[in-house]
């Protein structure tokens, strides 16, 4: 049986989160996961870390044309996602990764 890898990541999120929330309470991102990209035909699905304070956005990507990659961008919230994706291993990708990208980018 497979994982399913948007669950994996969906679960790295969550507790990325409750322990961002916990170190730094002016850091209260608002996370989204959105399927509906596969309804426009694009195999993807895409998870969204929100800084409403910052107006910092992290974008996550699970490409079904990398599997087992999460691709990963740096934006603003006014900002269209474009351009380079930095991209990592999902098996290499932990919690502490994503608490430090939020500690960093949206403090």
């Amino acid at each position: 049986m497979s994982v399913d890898p948007l669950k994996t990541l969906s679960d790295l999120v969550s507790d990325a989160h409750t322990q961002i929330q916990a170190a730094h309470q002016h850091i209260n991102p608002v996370v989204e996961v959105r399927q509906s990209m596969r309804d426009v035909g694009i195999p993807a699905d895409v998870l969204t870390l929100d800084c409403l304070r910052t107006q910092r956005r992290i974008t996550l990507i699970l490409h079904d044309q990398h599997p087992g990659v999460v691709l990963y961008q740096f934006v603003t919230r006014e900002e269209e996602v474009g351009g380079e994706f930095k991209q990592m291993p999902l098996a290499e990708m932990r919690s502490q990764t994503l608490f430090d990208w939020m500690q960093d980018y949206f403090a």
